[in-house]
């Protein structure tokens, strides 16, 4: 605590002392010392009290609610307040000393109104020079505020996109296994065996900001197996893992959608047998995703979940990885091909 008060008060300690010693020298070569140390503590005693209340009080809340045209009008007033008084400081210390002053107060007027615009320019430089180390400060810690802002965003957007995931997941598989408890119960206990497997991993691993990818390629090898076993004969499948680096980290859920989106919409005509090929592999840390699947315009799916998947994806990649990815998605009607890579961050 007292080094932060030390560090915020640091640069205006300094400017305080500078200009008293600078206003001391000055009053110094035409007064007596006694009167250049009576006008210096008198006129940094009420800049100080100005300066501070202007800095200290209207500063912060003209930059939080964004009326700096106010500010600057204050300001201005500020300035002409502090020179008024230089001007008295002046007369009644500095020219008093050396000649004596007109009774009337109304004959003085012309020495004040001389004290007054000669100390304009020293008023502006204290009152423009505090409010600059203030709102040089005020304003790094809007900065920084406002980065801890949107780190806090970016983790409550990667939370809700992450959240949209798993229920997605989920539906289309708990949907799967209902369909076969009414044709193949020992193959529908199979595939609760897989789900339980794809639960735990989503319950105890997806909380976390990134996975170790040897889980994350396991947790794709379970889905692949559910859907294959689903579709049986009626899809060509094939895939390759290529990996490692197994330890390598990756944001959790991130591929699925990929995967998702070719048994989705993986052509299934009479006659013809539609093929979904996947590929991926990992070299010194860069993940390289290729999906290949012949294409229907009509998902055969038409009951799950659609939309949400491929967009979340690609904000998800957008946010984590935004200047470290590289997605190119393609389809000429007949074969929808995806390649997805990731530069992920070393272990």
């Amino acid at each position: 605590m007292n080094f932060k008060f030390f560090k915020k008060h640091l640069f205006i300690t300094i400017f305080w002392i500078v200009l008293g010693i600078t206003l001391w020298l000055n009053f110094q070569a035409n007064d007596s010392k006694y009167d250049a140390l009576l006008q210096t503590i008198a006129i940094l005693f009420y800049s100080i009290i100005l300066t501070y209340y202007l800095t200290e009080k209207l500063l912060p809340k003209a930059l939080q609610k964004k009326k700096m045209k106010q500010f600057l009008i204050l300001s201005i007033f500020f300035i002409l307040t502090l020179s008024i008084f230089n001007s008295f400081v002046f007369t009644y210390i500095s020219v008093s000393s050396k000649e004596p002053l007109p009774v009337h107060f109304s004959d003085q007027i012309p020495i004040l109104w001389k004290g007054f615009y000669l100390s304009i320019p020293a008023s502006l430089l204290i009152i423009g020079t505090a409010c600059g180390i203030r709102f040089y400060q005020e304003h790094g810690k809007i900065e920084r505020d406002h980065i801890l802002l949107q780190q806090d965003h970016l983790e409550n957007q990667l939370k809700l996109l992450q959240d949209q995931v798993n229920p997605h997941v989920m539906f289309n598989i708990l949907n799967h296994i209902h369909i076969l408890l009414k044709k193949d119960t020992e193959l529908a206990s199979f595939l609760l065996l897989k789900f339980s497997d794809i639960l735990r991993y989503q319950l105890y691993e997806c909380n976390k900001n990134e996975v170790i990818l040897e889980n994350e390629i396991q947790y794709l090898k379970d889905l692949i197996d559910v859907e294959k076993l689903r579709w049986g004969n009626e899809i060509d499948v094939s895939t390759s893992f290529a990996i490692i680096n197994k330890k390598a980290m990756i944001a959790p859920l991130l591929l699925v959608p990929f995967i998702e989106n070719a048994f989705k919409y993986v052509s299934r005509v009479p006659d013809y047998k539609g093929f979904i090929k996947i590929n991926c592999s990992e070299n010194n840390n860069q993940i390289h995703l290729s999906i290949e699947n012949t294409y229907a315009k009509i998902p055969i799916q038409s009951k799950s979940v659609g939309g949400i998947g491929l967009q979340n994806v690609k904000k998800r990649l957008n946010l984590i990885y935004p200047a470290a990815h590289q997605l190119n998605i393609t389809e000429n009607g007949q074969l929808y091909k995806v390649d997805l890579t990731i530069n992920l961050s070393s272990t």
